[in-house]
Order: structure tokens, then C-alpha cells, then sequence
């Protein structure tokens, strides 16, 4: 009999650790999946980041391009007998802004493109990756910009040098 009572015991106590097992696995899947969405929604909000980062940069092109667009605007008006010798640096300088602007406008739309496939990524660990390239492929835009922004800039200051010593002959 005690044989069958210490069976008993045994075969109770095997489907108990069963069934707490089965709740702890129950209980797990629950936690995994709050983790996944706490995942997905920092991804998110890093996009959201990234997004409002770039609005925040091309609002600041935009105001450098509208600047030197009047910088522009300036020296066409400022002494326009004079301006004849000059016509073409002008007109190079307003291609060169044209230019500007319609690259910044195609950088927008590609990475508006960019941000949309990579909040439609399941895979967290992927859209990090992808986060975190389109950040270094947006430093890498920013440079250049900046790079080109300088130069015409530096066309605008010797247009405007070349005006106030007149036409070189």
C-alpha cells in the first residue's frame, strides 16, 4: 500500500511540475510578445526620429538655398549696365541653385521612400540595420550639400567682388 500511496504521490507530483510548467510557458509567450512590440515600437519612434531629423535638415537647405537665391537676386539688380560681362557667372550661379533645389527635392522623395519600406520591416533587428544605414547615407548627403552650398556660395562672393571692382579688362 505504500508503494501505491508513494506512486500516487509521484505520478501527482509529475503532472503538477506538468501543468506549472505549462503556465510558465503559457507565461512566457506573453512577455515575449510585449518585449516584441516594446521592440517595435522604439524602432518606430527612432524612425519617427529620423524622419522629423531630416524635415529639420531640409528646412535648413531651404532657408541657405532661399538666402543665396536672394544673394543672387541682389547682384542682378544691384548695377545691371555693369551686369552685361557678368551675365554668364550669373546665370551659371542661378543653374547651380536651380540644380541645388531640384537634388534636395529628389533626396526628400527618395527618403521618404527609405523611411516607409523600413517601418513595413518586420524583422527588428533588420530595420535597425536599415535605420542605421539610411542615418550614415543621410551624414553622407548633408556633407555634400554642404560641400556645394559652399561653392556657390564662394561663386555668389566673387560675383559680387567682381561687381563692386568692375569689369576686369
Amino acid at each position: 500500500m505504500k508503494f501505491v500511496i508513494k506512486s500516487a504521490a509521484r505520478v501527482l507530483c509529475f503532472w503538477v511540475m506538468i501543468v506549472a510548467a505549462a503556465n510558465v510557458f503559457a507565461a512566457a509567450d506573453p512577455v515575449e510578445e510585449i518585449l516584441k512590440q516594446q521592440t517595435k515600437a522604439r524602432q518606430e519612434q527612432k524612425a519617427r526620429e529620423q524622419q522629423r531629423q531630416e524635415q529639420i535638415e531640409n528646412l535648413k537647405r531651404d532657408r541657405e538655398i532661399n538666402q543665396s537665391q536672394q544673394q543672387l537676386d541682389q547682384l542682378k539688380q544691384s548695377k545691371p549696365e555693369a551686369s552685361h560681362p557678368q551675365q554668364p557667372d550669373a546665370a551659371q550661379a542661378q543653374r547651380q541653385l536651380d540644380q541645388l533645389k531640384n537634388d534636395q527635392q529628389l533626396q526628400r522623395l527618395q527618403t521618404d521612400q527609405q523611411i516607409n519600406r523600413i517601418q513595413r520591416e518586420p524583422d527588428p533587428l533588420r530595420q535597425q540595420q536599415q535605420i542605421d544605414s539610411l542615418q550614415r547615407q543621410q551624414r553622407i548627403d548633408s556633407l555634400q550639400d554642404q560641400i556645394r552650398r559652399n561653392q556657390t556660395q564662394q561663386d555668389f562672393d566673387r560675383l559680387r567682388q567682381q561687381q563692386n571692382t568692375g569689369p576686369k579688362r
